[in-house]
């Protein structure tokens, strides 16, 4: 874990005269904060940026020293200035970051592409790093964000903030506690209906760009293209593959999360997909995902089936759920786990629900406390406790559900997994997908 040391143990480290002028980044964040505030910046500002600066801002120990977004107004920028007045503001990350030696932590959410970019940049610069989900738009920047977590010392966290609720919580404990004995297979699902673009092509044209978008800035490492009025910026990006990572990327990380802690999975071996041929720029409205994971303590057998499914109603099919009975409803999004003594319900996001019901008592079941994802990670950036969803856990799940993304690309072809190579080892033209292209001039360093 991360600590800001003393601003007295540092300067008697530095014997030499004038040895602070030349301090780096990474070092002089570090000096501040052992006996101050823990000062943060947030770069997106919008939408679930709003709510995500908000959360952490909410730890008395916070001081949100500056802001950022390409969008100036009310509803991005706007209206994060007028709350934090006294923040630096910017609609270039690239300069907040030039100017943050007073910066310990950055909040990173922005739409998907651009997580890895400005949170890599982050943290070669000491800082700690609080991102939204999916941690990353390939498999290749999840690797690297993890990487870089652990090389620079930093403290981390994916905003998937279910994971702290106390529904997902109590789930995790119950399969932890045997419950439903050693699990044989999960289902899981996203049956909502997406808003956002989908089985389209581009729009042709261009609209002007408001005058207070940076349409150039919002583009970043992404292939340049014309600005249209709400097809892109401020949500509908979701829905291409430029930006987005489709309906598993939105909701993969919430959903597969109480699966992968639960059941303490690492990476799949074999990754296959039924999904309709994809258009070329933006992602289908449905897919099943069937991943192969190497068996664990809490699995019975050497491997473990796993599926998605997404698509508007669709749901898993019912004779695969074991002991959970044809009258119940289930709900919308959620997962089953089916193990050995019954099955166990976690919908997203609700409480637990264990069958068959007459060997579990409601109110004899176990009901663990949630905890704020936001302020835990704003104590553990101050040595106060630790996160649970560091980008050493976040980065494996990640690659999970991209590799899924990937494999919506080849329908049909079951894809094999080597995840200590980082290689697909049965399909080169898969392959390519680990990773992509940056716009020249935003190529990211890497570690």
């Amino acid at each position: 874990m991360a600590t800001f040391p003393t601003r007295r143990s540092f300067l008697k480290s530095t014997t030499a005269a004038g040895a602070a002028i030349g301090l780096n980044a990474m070092s002089y964040s570090r000096v501040y904060g052992a006996n101050q505030r823990l000062r943060i910046a947030s770069v997106g500002t919008g939408g679930k940026g709003w709510s995500d600066l908000n959360g952490v801002a909410a730890s008395p120990d916070v001081e949100v020293v500056a802001l950022c977004d390409i969008d100036s107004s009310e509803k991005h920028l706007g209206q994060a200035a007028q709350k934090y007045a006294s923040a630096r503001q910017y609609d270039d990350w690239r300069k907040l970051l030039d100017e943050s030696a007073d910066v310990h932590g950055v909040m990173v959410s922005t739409p998907d592409f651009m997580h890895a970019p400005i949170s890599m940049a982050a943290m070669h610069l000491g800082k700690h790093v609080f991102c939204q989900k999916p941690l990353t738009h390939t498999v290749y920047e999840a690797r690297q964000m993890k990487t870089a977590a652990a090389k620079y010392n930093v403290t981390t966290q994916m905003c998937n903030q279910i994971q702290s609720h106390s529904a997902y919580r109590t789930a995790v404990h119950m399969v932890h506690e045997g419950l439903i004995g050693k699990v044989t297979e999960v289902h899981s699902w996203q049956g909502g209906q997406p808003s956002w673009p989908r089985n389209i092509a581009r729009p042709q044209g261009s609209d002007p760009v408001p005058k207070h978008v940076r349409w150039d800035l919002w583009q970043g490492v992404a292939p340049e293209r014309p600005f249209k009025v709400g097809m892109y910026h401020p949500f509908n990006w979701r829905g291409w593959q430029d930006y987005g990572t489709g309906q598993l990327g939105d909701f993969g990380c919430h959903i597969l999360d109480p699966v992968f802690k639960s059941l303490q999975l690492t990476s799949p071996t074999k990754i296959t997909v039924e999904a309709p041929t994809l258009l070329p720029e933006t992602w289908t409205d449905r897919a099943s995902v069937s991943y192969e994971f190497p068996g664990t303590k809490y699995t019975l057998g050497t491997t473990l089936p796993v599926t998605w499914y997404d698509a508007a109603g669709v749901l898993p099919p019912r004779e695969k759920l074991g002991d959970i009975p044809a009258d119940y409803k289930l709900p919308t999004a959620g997962s089953v786990l089916v193990g050995e003594k019954g099955s166990l319900v976690i919908p997203h996001v609700a409480m637990p629900v264990l069958f068959p019901e007459d060997r579990f008592p409601a109110n004899e079941l176990p009901v663990i406390e949630g905890v704020d994802h936001y302020t835990q990670w704003a104590d553990a950036c101050m040595g106060k406790a630790k996160t649970t969803s560091h980008f050493d856990y976040a980065g494996p799940l990640t690659e999970t559900v991209l590799l899924g993304t990937i494999g919506i690309r080849f329908p049909g072809q079951q894809l094999a997994w080597d995840a200590e190579a980082m290689k697909i080892t049965n399909q080169p033209e898969a392959q390519k997908w680990i990773t992509k292209p940056y716009r020249k001039g935003w190529e990211p360093t890497w570690i």
